[in-house]
């Protein structure tokens, strides 16, 4: 037994870095809680292991007396065999090392070597790596499990989830990876590091480095909003009046969002300035859609956005996906509102031949009708289009009535 855990130690300690001595001290702990009752009665034991010869010993703290002794008691005669010295009261360290304690020992070592270097290694793992959230980190996929990655970052190991991943994005072991440490976790048994594709900081990160003027703190990224794999929303301002931020983020030719979007796998990026000013904030979160004029209601927190006919889809976007990113960038609620004017007089009624188109295609009514158009929902192909979910999801949306239309338009 000696041997071999000498043999052991010194392995850990050269392969896999850690400290004999943290790793003597783990073996200690462990085999005295697995043996202790058959090494002695004693409340007060300590197993010691000799980092050089391997040898592993037991000591129970005993206490000298002149009368019968308890299981933490020495009577005197007995003490004195091995403490001439000793007198009543002394509290003395006696070997109890059991006959068959290199067995019992190798059983618990086993074990405890398991244990520590799980330990350790996330230990190691924590130090290396705790002031890495939010950066970027690149490995290797590793193997799959059940529908997550296993990925190796050197000596650590990492998980992305299925819900952390890129909607259609395919890895094969062996591949390299980039995702963006978003915690390090070293109380859960299985891969300390967990990372993400999916999340904002990863878009973050990648325009940290792409973008030199946003490492050295030129450019500053003051919100981000994403619907993964589809599209993103990035504000930026400059600490420099010299510099452009929109244009510092784009690269000579576009490179540098090329660069980002193509490692989001084509996900769209739009990158708008920050200003200060909300309802200038509001505009330039919007584009590419012009706005005519913002009402700021801030006990309710809401944006009432007043645009034209025309540009009205481009406020909304594809399945509202414009204004809803929009919204998350600045926090705040928006509203939009189609701006009657003088040119259109008669916008109510294209609206209301609108609403009446769409009922009568879709076969729904005009109340339904005009939720739908008021949200950007003109016609049936807009519909087909539209998730499903979100047509539900829509205030004062009949939900049993827009079922049924869009179960006859699937037919």
């Amino acid at each position: 037994m000696n041997n071999e855990l000498l043999t052991i130690l010194e392995y850990i300690e050269q392969e896999r870095g850690i400290n004999r001595e943290q790793l003597v001290g783990a073996l200690e702990a462990a085999i005295l809680s697995a043996s202790k009752k058959s090494i002695h009665p004693a409340n007060d034991i300590t197993v010691k292991i000799d980092p050089r010869t391997g040898e592993i010993r037991a000591w129970a703290k005993l206490e000298v007396v002149d009368h019968l002794p308890t299981a933490d008691q020495l009577i005197i005669a007995r003490a004195q065999e091995r403490y001439p010295d000793a007198k009543v009261g002394d509290i003395v360290d006696w070997e109890v090392t059991p006959r068959n304690f290199g067995r019992i020992a190798a059983q618990s070592a086993k074990q405890a070597i398991q244990q520590q270097l799980r330990k350790a290694e996330k230990e190691i793992v924590y130090a290396e790596f705790a002031d890495r959230i939010g950066q970027i980190i690149s490995g290797t996929v590793r193997r799959f499990d059940s529908g997550a990655l296993i990925i190796t970052f050197g000596k650590a190991e990492g998980i992305l989830t299925s819900k952390e991943k890129i909607p259609g994005e395919q890895y094969l072991p062996g591949e390299n990876i980039h995702a963006v440490l978003i915690k390090v976790d070293t109380e859960a048994a299985g891969p300390s590091l967990i990372v993400s594709r999916s999340h904002p900081d990863f878009v973050r990160a990648l325009f940290e480095r792409e973008v030199s003027e946003i490492h050295d703190g030129t450019v500053e990224i003051m919100g981000i909003s994403r619907e993964v794999g589809s599209r993103s929303k990035v504000a930026v301002k400059s600490n420099d009046e010299r510099i452009d931020p929109v244009g510092a983020c784009v690269g000579v030719r576009g490179t540098r969002v090329k660069e980002i979007t193509k490692e989001l796998g084509n996900e769209r990026i739009d990158i708008v300035p920050w200003s200060s000013d909300i309802k200038q904030y509001a505009a330039n979160a919007l584009q590419p859609a012009n706005i005519q004029s913002v009402t700021v209601n801030e006990a309710k927190r809401e944006l009432v956005v007043h645009v034209t006919p025309e540009q009205s889809k481009l406020a909304f976007g594809k399945r509202a996906q414009n204004v809803r990113l929009s919204s998350k960038l600045i926090g705040w609620n928006i509203n939009i509102q189609i701006e009657e004017s003088a040119k259109a007089s008669s916008l109510e009624d294209k609206i209301a031949q609108a609403v009446n188109a769409l009922a009568a295609a879709a076969n729904i009514d005009k109340i339904t009708a005009e939720v739908l158009v008021s949200n950007g929902y003109l016609t049936c192909d807009d519909l087909r289009e539209a998730d499903a979910g979100e047509l539900m999801n829509l205030p004062g949306i009949d939900a049993d009535t827009l079922q049924a239309a869009l179960d006859e338009l699937d037919a």
